[in-house]
């Protein structure tokens, strides 16, 4: 592949329509993220590789008047008081609509503060669950009507698909009579065309809607919803209002970065003081229902399959935790997912047999297994 792919007619400094019109460009030639930044030319990541596709570097000011036309006027404000932002970014065209996921952060340029924007190329509506090559049984237990759905991994591995396409299965069914209330920084999917005999989806944006996603769930508290998802259950506060939601008797769906199903409950529990870890891991017990921990690898058809282990938290997996202590938990934890559950690596195996993935792939994740187990 080349190097670069030049967008034509390159103006002499981007403004919206410009900028519209470049990022057309780069999904036209398949890209899945494109960066800009202070000082340097747009590179669009094309089939995991870095192309450049302008040819003159961005200035400051060009770079901020994008981003200010993307998340407001405040937002280079925002940025340089240490934050930064999530957000989305969406183009409408008579024949399509596509949709951004955005990363804006602060970072250094030739000793001066400059700043980088990510924009990750997303479906605009979640795609379908057989499209996924979800275990049947799976899908059973993913379906749950009160507790705790976590889906774990790493960044860009698929969690928020598998979520967004649950709950899109849900709301088409007939008699789901839901009320679905998410909560996420950004919003990736979109629930429209989903036909929804019987449901509703209201979707908020963290901050720009609410300011955290602990208060989102306070805010779906008071909306009597049927089904809660929370984009990221990443500290203390946050984790206490998805198990207060869940103890009252409502469905809640969430995500954890994280190394594993055992490694997704370490951190939930440990997020918190240590004379309230023991207490937070029986509530963790008692309102978890599963955790799925999801990675993409490489496919013989340079595309990627998605490999996962899981564990239900049935009564007898129950009983046996409420037994083991914060110390012994992981370990207790990776015992359980070989004995009731799916250890990654029986999955990755599977896959490799069927031709599903490559064979590098197949290696390094054995690799990657051995380093974790010891």
């Amino acid at each position: 592949m080349n190097a670069q792919v030049l967008f034509p007619n390159e103006p002499n400094y981007f403004v919206a329509p410009h900028f519209d019109r470049l990022l057309l460009f780069c999904c036209e030639h398949k890209a899945s993220d494109i960066t800009f930044q202070t000082g340097e030319v747009v590179f669009a990541e094309i089939h995991g590789r870095q192309v450049r596709t302008t040819q003159r570097q961005l200035t400051m000011q060009e770079l901020s008047d994008i981003i200010k036309h993307i998340y407001g006027a405040n937002a280079t404000a925002l940025i340089f008081s240490g934050n930064d932002i999530d957000t989305h970014y969406r183009i409408k065209t008579p024949k399509a609509e596509f949709r951004f996921r955005v990363n804006i952060t602060a970072c250094y340029f030739e000793g001066y503060e400059g700043m980088q924007m990510t924009l990750r190329v997303i479906s605009s509506e979640p795609p379908l669950l057989e499209g996924l090559s979800i275990e049947p049984q799976l899908l059973e237990y993913l379906q749950i009507p009160q507790g705790v759905v976590v889906v774990s991994g790493a960044t860009g591995s698929g969690k928020s698909t598998l979520l967004a396409s649950v709950l899109a299965n849900l709301c088409q069914k007939p008699d789901a009579n839901l009320k679905v209330l998410t909560y996420e920084a950004p919003i990736e999917y979109v629930y429209d065309k989903i036909k929804k005999p019987t449901s509703l989806v209201s979707q908020m944006e963290i901050p720009r809607n609410l300011p955290s996603f602990a208060a989102g769930v306070r805010n779906a508290l008071r909306r009597k919803p049927g089904l809660i998802m929370v984009g990221e259950a990443r500290d203390q506060e946050t984790i206490e209002a998805v198990i207060d939601a869940a103890l009252t008797g409502h469905p809640v769906y969430t995500t954890v970065h994280s190394n594993g199903v055992a490694d997704t409950m370490r951190r939930m529990v440990t997020i918190f003081p240590a004379d309230e870890r023991d207490a937070r891991l029986f509530d963790l017990i008692e309102t978890v229902k599963i955790i799925v921990w999801q990675a993409l690898l490489p496919s013989p058809e340079g595309k990627r399959t998605a490999v996962r282990e899981f564990l239900v938290f049935n009564n007898e997996v129950k009983d046996i935790l409420t037994r083991t202590n914060t110390e012994q938990l992981v370990t207790k934890l990776r015992e359980l997912v070989a004995q009731y559950g799916q250890p990654i690596l029986r999955d990755v195996t599977q896959k490799y047999a069927q031709g599903l993935i490559t064979e590098d792939a197949y290696r390094r994740f054995q690799l990657l297994e051995k380093k974790r187990g010891e």
